[in-house]
């Protein structure tokens, strides 16, 4: 799998800055006043950033293949590590968009949030982001926390949703990373939300594993993994809203050109769920190059210029 990763420089970033100012470069007010540094004021170059995992950086090679094919230039600085992170670098101004998920931003920014729905989710986010920043449309994908067992174990229970796991007579042991132990939607919320006891097992980065073994019967999985498609798991429906609702949602800086923003928020009103997984399946299944699978939604898209 090949995915491009370049990293923009802070000073050749300030430098790009000052020269398009200099220039007066045609989607620029020459009667507005010069953007401090490290803002996207309109004219610059915009940094487009992505997490340190693939599904997250075919979103963010989607959103600078589409602002270059509208004239934009793009630096990309993907591969940004988690949260704390690239966040400081969002705030500071060094990137200028970045995809993200609605519910995990927010209980990243105010662990004390009780939204789960989606929209009371994108609009308690809004109010929860550092002054500078502003979030574009969400968009209808999503890659969110789940609780997903085995197409077998489910037929056996009749299982559709987290609510029918009480049923289970045997016992149940949940499998994830450690820090679920500690969620609100771990073992804890599971019994408090559904009345369902677990047994917790930290699998870390082998739990999709765990479960096809049988070490675990139920597992924390994203929605977005294609494991769910490719080894035919079934994600149980969550009715009470124990997982907040975690959507795509660009990050941007506050100083973004409009016109870029539209262009992005075009980009969300056609990504789907079924999208992302399929995307996701091209990467780890197929080993198609970030650059490539981006390319081809966005022509399948109509967004490609």
């Amino acid at each position: 799998m090949q995915h491009r990763r370049i990293r923009a420089g802070i000073g050749a970033i300030a430098a790009l800055a000052v020269a398009t100012a200099l220039a007066g470069c045609a989607s620029g007010d020459p009667l507005d006043t010069p953007a401090e540094s490290g803002t996207a004021a309109a004219g610059d170059t915009i940094v487009v950033g992505s997490q340190t995992y693939y599904s997250n950086e075919i979103i963010a090679e989607i959103y600078a293949q589409a602002l270059e094919a509208n004239g934009f230039t793009v630096d990309r600085s993907f591969n940004s590590g988690q949260r704390d992170a690239y966040m400081p670098e969002i705030e500071n101004g060094n990137i200028t968009l970045f995809p993200e998920y609605t519910g995990n931003l927010l209980q990243y920014l105010d662990p004390e949030a009780t939204e789960r729905e989606s929209e009371e989710v994108y609009t308690a986010l809004e109010a929860a982001l550092p002054d500078g920043l502003q979030v574009l449309d969400q968009a209808e994908a999503s890659d969110q926390d789940s609780y997903t067992v085995t197409q077998e174990f489910a037929q056996e229970y009749e299982l559709e949703s987290i609510a029918d796991l009480a049923g289970v007579e045997e016992q149940l042991t949940l499998g994830g990373p450690p820090e679920l132990a500690d969620r609100p939607y771990g073992p804890k919320g599971l019994a408090e939300t559904y009345g369902v006891d677990v047994e917790f097992s930290a699998t870390g980065d082998t739990t999709v594993e765990d479960l096809l073994a049988g070490t675990v019967n139920v597992a924390n999985v994203f929605t977005a993994d294609p494991r769910i498609e490719t080894d035919s798991l079934v994600v149980l429906a969550d009715p009470e809203s124990l997982f907040l609702a975690s959507q795509v949602v660009p990050v941007a800086s506050a100083e973004l050109d409009p016109a870029a923003a539209d262009i992005i928020n075009e980009v969300s009103a056609k990504l789907t769920a079924e999208d992302l997984v399929v995307m996701n399946v091209q990467s780890t299944e197929d080993q198609a190059s970030t650059p490539d699978i981006a390319s081809e939604w966005l022509e399948q898209a109509g967004l490609n210029g």
